[in-house]
Formats: structure tokens, C-alpha cells, sequence
């Protein structure tokens, strides 16, 4: 028997629910008909496929749900996506113990620019993830990695931000959404499976 007293709770957190599907969709279905936007996933692919073919490696930072996803790109390329091949370099600044040293040393904003000067070397790559752009420990890394001859992806959101309007990246993948960031960090995980996907088929 339905529990009356239950029911608008039950739809209010349905048209939750539904309210979410349909903004992703919406963003979603924009995205796949901007040209500009699937060319930059797929400059940023080929950049990361020259780099580990010519034997560089990725660095990959970002603060929260951005730290999650960084780590993500970074273990599927070190062990695997969709197929067998060989182990990708690629390393998540993400270790407590390197970011509660630095932090406590020289500052939360230099957690990741202190690393990419320990392990950064020309060739290589940065990526930065950050949903606004103005993550100021990713514009550190991302300044530091263009001091050392590193070439920065970057996957922000909104107007691009800082990072943006410094020229911080190589190849910046911006998602043009001006709500929560939610919806911003939820294409970067596609766009992240995509640009695996690509350095697989590429590096095959």
C-alpha cells in the first residue's frame, strides 16, 4: 500500500533528480555540436600521445572533487582504460605527505608548483584542473610547468578564468557553463575517458 505521507518527498526529490538529468543533457547536447570544443579535447589527446610516444610524462593536479579526477586520468594511463598495452607515465600530485609539507612551509598555493619543479622536465605535461580557473595553486603549477619547458592541458569551466586570461595553457578545455560546478566537473570525467581512449588508439 502506498505510504501517503511519504509522497511529496518522493517527488520532490524526484524533480531533483530529473531537474539534474536534464541540465547535464542540455549541456551535454550543446557540447557535442561545438566544433571548437571537440577539436580542443582532441589537440589536447594528440599532445598527450606525442608526449609519452617521445617518453615525457603527465603530471596531473586539482583541489577536491578536481584532485579525484586528476588521480583518475592519472591511474588509468599508469595501469589501464579499455585494452592491454603497455603502462603510461603519469603521476597524481595527490601524496598527503608532499602536500602537508608544502602547505605548511610555503603556503597552500604552491602544493603543486613545488612539485611539478621537483619532477617537471621540458617535454612533459602538465594537467590542471580546475572548474573555475582560478584555483591559485593551479595557476602556480600551471606558471611553474611553463617554466620548465612543459606544455599545460588545462580543463576549467566557466569563462576560463585566471588561467585563461594569463594564456596558462597549451590546450585548455573549457566547459562554458555558468551554474554549480558540478555540472562542469561532470564533463570533465567524458572529457577525461575521451582523452584516454584517444592516447590508447593512438599509442596502440
Amino acid at each position: 500500500m502506498l505510504n501517503v505521507s511519504l509522497l511529496p518527498h518522493t517527488l520532490d526529490v524526484m524533480s531533483v533528480a530529473r531537474t539534474h538529468f536534464r541540465e547535464a543533457l542540455s549541456l551535454l547536447s550543446s557540447l557535442i555540436e561545438d566544433d571548437p570544443f571537440i577539436t580542443s579535447i582532441d589537440s589536447a589527446s594528440d599532445s598527450i600521445s606525442e608526449c609519452l610516444r617521445s617518453g615525457g610524462k603527465i603530471l596531473c593536479c586539482g583541489n577536491g572533487g578536481s584532485m579525484s579526477d586528476a588521480m583518475h586520468f592519472a591511474e588509468e594511463l599508469s595501469g589501464r582504460f579499455r585494452e592491454d598495452r603497455p603502462a603510461y607515465a603519469a603521476i597524481a600530485i595527490s601524496s598527503p605527505a608532499h602536500i602537508t609539507c608544502v602547505a605548511n612551509d610555503y603556503g597552500y598555493d604552491k602544493v603543486f608548483s613545488r612539485a611539478v619543479e621537483a619532477l617537471g622536465r621540458p617535454g612533459d605535461i602538465l594537467l590542471a584542473i580546475t572548474t573555475s580557473g582560478n584555483s591559485p595553486n593551479i595557476i602556480e603549477a600551471a606558471r611553474s610547468a611553463k617554466s620548465a619547458g612543459m606544455n599545460v592541458v588545462a580543463l576549467t569551466g566557466k569563462d576560463g578564468g585566471q588561467l585563461a586570461e594569463e594564456s596558462l595553457a597549451t590546450h585548455e578545455i573549457r566547459i562554458p557553463w555558468d551554474g554549480y560546478s558540478d555540472r562542469i566537473q561532470e564533463v570533465h570525467i567524458k572529457c577525461i575517458h575521451a582523452m584516454i581512449d584517444s592516447v590508447e588508439k593512438s599509442l596502440a
